[in-house]
């Protein structure tokens, strides 16, 4: 034949069919059909009989799981309903699963988040969800058999949608249970923070103190001191300060805008309090300025702890270092009342600082290098690089602008509060 008229004889007839295999699609949706009838009949049967469905499960999980089976000694009646509910969203899927699918959802995100807001381990959940898929299918199976032993090889061909709908409800569970578990982190851990906090402002209410020592992980009636930190960190780190802390050792670490507070656990072994109680805690960084305040008993007066500390830190020198409120009581009175030290220091200091600034630096340099070597002027002149003659003449000066004697005791006292109020305030 000629191509032309081959083409014109192809285009008349179309294309030759292809033809289609045994049990193609048409068999398959067939199949489909009455695998369908046959699951839609026996999960009716089980929707009726779902009291002892639920009875099996109960039993199963009893005798499988510890977690469930302690549910149980607490709540029996609460467990029974929660399963037989799970159950019935899962027949009641097997015949509409559109129209039953999101309270089946539903169904099972409550589960994980009840069970999360109860403990139950998240094993234990998903191993009772794929109890309850494997309880169902053998209860298919066996209605069938016994209706219908005929049918039963159809069950194979919605198997799939069977497990299928269990995997779903397992990752839906557990996606709850750990949404929920987040959830609950987070409200301890606030909750943590926020009686943390009361303690250190001293707000704690008595009937919270039960509590507080029981989130922080520090006795009721234990001895604390507050250590103060700030500084050797980039400011936008957040969470808590990083402390090694050796073992033995109780801290609570209370992260802060500027200031990071812990909570230290004191032994008795020396109840005058003499002792470092925070020798073992690594805080030493680089520009970190740290103080630490006096030992106080009980959770009640972490506060005081807390004011303490303050106290000490404030007296840090700006490039770094620590400062021991007991080790510094003098100059923690002068700081402790900022208002009264000024007046001091502007008192006794006053004609001294009105002096040009120059000739000022030198007698004040003078004053306190005398004070810091006990009263020597030779070891002052050797700290100041000059003669203890020269030392002894400003000494002289000083007294005669002040109006006190460094030989009185009393006017020593002032001189030195004075020198401490200008160094710590201005």
């Amino acid at each position: 034949m000629h191509p032309a008229v081959r083409t014109r004889a192809m285009i008349r007839t179309g294309p030759t069919p292809v033809p289609q295999p045994r049990g193609g699609r048409r068999g398959r949706s067939l199949i489909d059909a009455d695998a369908l009838v046959v699951l839609h009949r026996a999960a009716r049967s089980l929707l009726d009989d779902l009291p002892d469905l639920t009875e099996r499960l109960v039993a199963l999980l009893r005798d499988q799981e510890t977690a469930y089976r302690t549910a149980m000694e607490g709540d029996y009646a609460g467990t029974w309903q929660e399963v037989h509910r799970s159950l019935r969203h899962s027949v009641l899927s097997l015949l509409d699963p559109r129209g039953n699918r999101d309270a089946a959802r539903r169904c099972s995100w409550q589960i994980g988040v009840r069970r999360a807001e109860q403990g139950l381990p998240l094993d234990a959940l998903l191993h009772a969800f794929r109890l309850g898929g494997s309880l169902v299918w053998q209860r298919l199976v066996e209605e069938t058999s016994r209706t219908a032993p005929e049918d039963v090889r159809l069950l194979v061909h919605v198997a799939t949608d069977v497990w299928d709908f269990v995997d779903e409800h397992c990752t839906l569970v557990a996606d709850a249970y750990r949404q929920a578990e987040r959830q609950l982190a987070w409200r301890r851990e606030n909750r943590v923070r926020l009686l943390a906090a009361a303690l250190l402002d001293g707000t704690s209410r008595i009937a919270d103190l039960p509590e507080a020592a029981d989130a922080l992980d520090l006795p009721e009636h234990g001895r604390f001191v507050v250590v103060a930190v700030t500084g050797g960190r980039p400011a936008a780190a957040a969470g808590a300060r990083t402390v090694a802390v050796p073992p033995g050792t109780r801290v609570h670490w209370h992260p802060g805008g500027e200031v990071d507070y812990g909570i230290v656990l004191v032994g008795d072994e020396d109840p005058e309090g003499d002792e470092d109680p925070v020798q073992a805690l690594d805080l030493s960084a680089p520009g970190s300025r740290i103080g630490i305040g006096n030992v106080v008993s009980g959770l009640a007066t972490v506060g005081d702890a807390r004011r303490l500390a303050d106290l000490a830190l404030n007296m840090c020198p700006p490039g770094g270092g620590t400062i021991r409120l007991t080790e510094h009581l003098p100059e923690a009175l002068v700081v402790s009342c900022p208002e009264l030290g000024a007046t001091l220091a502007d008192r006794v200091l006053g004609p001294l600082l009105r002096l040009e600034p120059a000739d000022r630096d030198v007698l004040l340099d003078t004053l306190s290098a005398w004070l810091t070597c006990d009263g020597s002027a030779q070891r002052a002149g050797e700290r100041l690089y000059c003669h203890r003659n020269t030392v002894l003449n400003r000494l002289r000066r000083c007294e005669q602008l002040t109006g006190r004697s460094l030989a009185r005791p009393l006017d020593v006292v002032e001189i030195s509060l004075a020198l401490t109020a200008r160094r710590l305030l201005r």
